[in-house]
């Protein structure tokens, strides 16, 4: 009994040390646990106490760099802005020049304008006047009368102006009794060239009036006769062997109706050619005349040609003479430069011998050296 008892208790006490121990192991280590809980705790406090100084310095940093920002964008703003204004005056400066250049160039060209204006309305008054004179051509131009008048008025006129006095001759008759518009006197040559103005031109006016082609065949056939039958009694008229020259000019008055010749009736003109009559426009006979012009300038100036050859022979004949006079002015150049050469020898002999006298010491009457005679 106390045997069991003594075990009993040996085992209470067995169990009681085994509780007691195992409590104790509990709350130490619940101790521990609570001091790694507690360093822990101080190890993350002190981790987010230096994460929340790092932190501020960082927003510290910010702070400073934003207020840098700050001065460098307000100093950027004041620049812009400067800048701004001072591209605003200068856009506006040019704006203003632009405008004044461009209000002065249209006041200009308006001013040119105007003027071109007025040129224009007297350019359409002379047109207007143009007109009317045309007009009156046409009138002289449908009578034959004045038609003929006014192609000989025209001739008449070139041949003035490019033919000296006496070289030509209006209405001339001939020994055959026909009076030509026009003879030249050509030099060396006591033949007359004869000039015709009186160009039929009622064929072409009806050519040019064509509506059909019947009526245009009509009228160029009408061309052909006319102009061969006008070239016909020019060379019947007007060649007479002796008096006259073998060739004749028929003048037509329009620069228009001789191309319209020469481009649709080159036949008619190449015949008249082959027949010594040529047919010639205003210009052409401008060239002819200045042609003729120039043979008889040629001509007039050989038979100058003898006393321009006894002026040649005066002149000579004044040369040589000035000839012999300047030689003989050069031999009395030459006798006064022998002179005074001379003269110049003697005057350096008589300088010398004063020089000697000079030093001549004249102490004693008796003791004077004689002097050399002078050359």
């Amino acid at each position: 009994m106390d045997t069991t008892l003594i075990i009993l208790g040996l085992a209470f006490a067995g169990v009681t040390l085994a509780l007691v121990f195992v409590i104790s192991r509990a709350q130490g280590q619940a101790q521990r646990s609570q001091e790694i809980a507690s360093a822990t705790s101080a190890e993350r406090e002190r981790g987010l106490d230096d994460k929340v100084g790092e932190l501020n310095r960082i927003n510290a940093q910010l702070a400073g760099q934003m207020l840098q920002m700050q001065q460098q964008l307000n100093e950027r703003h004041s620049e812009l802005t400067r800048t701004l204004a001072e591209r605003l005056d200068s856009v506006s400066k040019r704006v203003g020049d632009s405008m004044e250049a461009t209000t002065n160039t249209t006041a200009e060209k308006l001013t040119a304008l105007g003027e071109r204006l007025a040129v224009i309305d007297a350019a359409q008054a002379k047109i207007s006047g143009l007109t009317q004179e045309v007009v009156s051509l046409k009138d002289i131009l449908a009578n034959k009368q004045s038609r003929g008048a006014f192609g000989q008025g025209r001739m008449e006129t070139i041949i003035r102006d490019g033919m000296p006095a006496g070289a030509y001759e209006f209405q001339a008759t001939l020994s055959n009794g026909k009076r030509p518009d026009c003879v030249l006197h050509l030099p060396g040559d006591k033949r007359l060239m004869v000039i015709d103005s009186k160009f039929p031109l009622e064929a072409f006016t009806a050519l040019r009036d064509a509506k059909d082609d019947g009526a245009r065949k009509q009228a160029e056939s009408r061309v052909r006769t006319d102009v061969s039958k006008h070239v016909a009694d020019v060379r019947e008229k007007y060649f007479i062997p002796d008096e006259t020259q073998p060739m004749a000019l028929i003048f037509v008055p329009s620069e228009s109706l001789y191309a319209d010749l020469v481009e649709f009736f080159d036949d008619v003109v190449q015949k008249a050619h082959r027949d010594n009559v040529i047919i010639v426009s205003p210009s052409l006979l401008m060239m002819a005349v200045q042609v003729m012009q120039t043979l008889v300038r040629d001509a007039k100036m050989r038979q100058q040609a003898h006393v321009i050859q006894k002026e040649v022979r005066v002149l000579m004949m004044d040369v040589q003479r000035l000839s012999d006079r300047v030689g003989k002015l050069d031999q009395h150049f030459r006798l006064v430069s022998k002179d005074v050469e001379e003269i110049t020898v003697s005057t350096t002999k008589i300088l010398k011998h004063g020089e000697k006298i000079e030093k001549v010491d004249f102490k004693d009457e008796d003791d004077l050296p004689l002097l050399p005679a002078a050359d």
